[in-house]
């Protein structure tokens, strides 16, 4: 049995059915959504999760234009308050966005193509509008503070209309960040405000404030679109295995039918997140941190004073409240799951459930893996025990788990420490351009500037990750390593790579870093000719700041690689001094041109002898 489907026995008490079939069980409950959902978030919030549903789809529109729309889905959440029977009534939340947004006004004159989305039945027709959204729009203006003894009384005046613009600018810059984050960001700016204005120098520490949200906002943004990511690519199984392994780990004295449940709740928002179902996004997931809170006891010990904040702030506190302590005494699980002679009789009566208990207790016992580890060992002892299982003497085969799981923990843990050892001890520069190499020798096919983007991306993980205690090191560098390499694999979706990267990308989420860590050189690229064009030699080098020398000779070492992807260390290092050298020797000269024309040529011979290239 596959990982992505090993998790299914478990669910079946509450999830085998669809998001459509839980949509359908939920509005059996209530004959109208829009009302049901108006009641439980109270009219401000409403408004507000409004504005964001619709600013997130229609990128290019007015605060001003958006706010008439606004207001004519609240007045019929409000009609259908009064009456849950009366027209349009009963008509899904996504529906009722999308017939609005379909209705305006010379839709086709701003946003072109996307018009046609209107032409599709639900819920093709959400997935084409989402297909439009822009991650990073450049028509949308770079935010400019108003004074700051304006905005002070803006906000003493009119906090609503403040509140309400600040809501309507975060969301159509960045169209898939969650309803409840982005409400939550509106607390922080508001919190922001009231301390600000109280101070001498307003406008400093407004701009100070203004850069930590939006600091905050790009962070939680690339967590967010990373696990709609998952569950699109990999499905709710996976999706849920994660997210067992990593709620085990941070609730470890919760007990397995809690978690289980919580799962599948969290599972349900995401969908509705990732969909840009924005109200039923926010109403659910208020209503799962309402449930935590319930049952602080427990659940964790941790989470006491998110708990004590107010609605919109408090599902980000909890997501960011630490682990909590794990049980003490904790039996080993060789005894049950090695060392018990009737583990095949388990393993076979009640497969999935058994194998979900083997990652919970897992989990809760080793906060230092990150869950990609986890899953790693689970899919590998599932592995053991089907083929044991088939054997004459199961329990003398198994009894081996041990050492055969501890080889997936100690490639990681090689990893973790080859690469935290190369970067504290040889420093960020060197660390990049050894990143550059492996990735440039991988993939030579993706352009320079895409490989340095990725090369940078590695070696902030390694700067954030290296610094912290050996025990949060591996699921912070292997968590965050699985967002670059997923943003790597979105690429290759549109854009392939090569077939080393597509099977990667493919095969297994748990696997996709050991896979791409194990990558050999692209024996099927063929290299472009050696151009001399790319030995860029001028008097620039001279003048240059260190940065631009820096990515000058970055950008000429992926170059040289992508030329010959088979090229050593020691040829690197050969071209690369020679390189030095060179650029020492002509800026010293009065006649810098001349120099780097003679002693230039000269680097290109050796250079192509080097590497052998003709």
């Amino acid at each position: 049995m596959k990982w992505v489907t090993f998790m299914s026995f478990i669910f079946l008490f509450s999830s085998a059915t669809s998001r459509n079939l839980q949509r359908a069980a939920r509005d059996a409950d209530h004959k109208s959504e829009i009302a049901h959902r108006y009641n439980d978030l109270k009219e401000e919030t409403f408004k507000a999760v409004t504005m964001i549903t619709f600013a997130q789809y229609l990128q290019r529109c007015s605060y001003e234009s958006l706010s008439k729309l606004v207001k004519d889905v609240v007045d019929l959440a409000q009609k259908c308050v009064a009456n849950e029977d009366a027209p349009d009534c009963s008509k899904p939340l996504p529906t009722i966005f999308l017939d609005e947004i379909c209705q305006v006004e010379k839709l086709r004159d701003s946003y072109g193509a996307m018009a046609d989305c209107c032409g599709k039945s639900d819920p093709e027709r959400n997935d084409c509008f989402l297909s439009f959204k822009v991650p990073q729009p450049d028509f949308v203006q770079p935010y400019q503070r108003p004074a700051a003894d304006v905005i002070c009384k803006e906000y003493q005046d009119s906090r609503v209309s403040l509140l309400g613009h600040f809501i309507y600018a975060v969301a159509r810059r960045n169209p898939f960040l969650y309803a409840p984050t982005i409400l939550g960001l509106a607390a922080d700016y508001e919190h922001g405000l009231q301390h600000c204005c109280k101070e001498s120098d307003i406008g400093t520490c407004l701009d100070e404030k203004a850069t930590a949200i939006k600091e905050k906002a790009k962070k939680i943004s690339v967590k967010q679109q990373y696990a709609c990511g998952v569950l699109k690519k990999f499905g709710e199984r996976t999706f849920q295995a994660k997210k067992l392994s990593h709620l085990s780990q941070k609730y470890p004295k919760a007990p397995f039918s809690e978690l289980v449940k919580l799962v599948q709740e969290i599972k349900g928002v995401y969908e509705e997140c990732c969909s840009g179902d924005m109200i039923e996004c926010m109403d659910d997931r208020v209503k799962i941190m309402a449930y935590v809170c319930s049952k602080q006891d427990v659940f964790s010990s941790k989470i006491k004073e998110c708990c004590d904040k107010p609605i919109v702030e408090r599902s980000q506190c909890i997501m960011e409240a630490e682990f909590d302590d794990k049980p003490e005494g904790l039996p080993s699980l060789v005894e049950k799951y090695v060392q018990d002679k009737e583990v095949c009789k388990s393993f076979e009566a009640d497969h999935d459930v058994f194998l979900s208990q083997f990652v919970y207790e897992y989990s809760r016992r080793h906060p230092e893996f990150s869950t990609q580890l986890i899953l790693r060992v689970a899919k590998g002892y599932e592995t053991l025990l089907e083929k044991c299982c088939k054997t004459d003497n199961p329990a003398e085969c198994y009894g081996k788990a041990q050492e055969e799981l501890n080889k997936h923990i100690q490639e990681t843990q090689d990893v973790v420490k080859t690469n935290c050892d190369l970067l504290n001890t040889h420093g960020e520069k060197d660390f990049l351009k050894a990143i550059l190499v492996r990735y440039t020798k991988k993939m030579p096919q993706v352009s320079t500037d895409t490989l340095l983007e990725i090369g940078k991306k590695m070696t902030a993980v390694g700067t954030k990750c290296c610094q912290l205690p050996e025990d949060r090191r591996m699921p912070c560098s292997e968590g965050y390593l699985s967002m670059v390499i997923q943003d790597m694999c979105r690429r290759q979706e549109t854009t392939p790579i090569n077939d080393n990267v597509s099977h990667c990308c493919s095969d297994s989420y748990a696997y996709r870093r050991p896979c791409f860590t194990a990558m050999g050189v692209d024996t099927k690229y063929v290299p472009p000719a050696f151009d001399p064009e790319m030995f860029n030699f001028d008097e620039k080098l001279c003048t240059a700041t260190p940065a631009e020398k820096e990515l000058g000779q970055m950008k000429l070492l992926i170059n040289l690689i992508k030329r010959k992807p088979q090229m050593t260390e020691e040829q690197i290092k050969t071209i690369a001094e020679g390189f030095t050298t060179m650029v020492d020797k002509c800026c010293k000269q009065s006649d810098v041109e001349t120099c780097f024309g003679e002693e230039g040529a000269n680097l290109i011979v050796q250079s192509r002898a080097t590497l052998g290239i003709g």
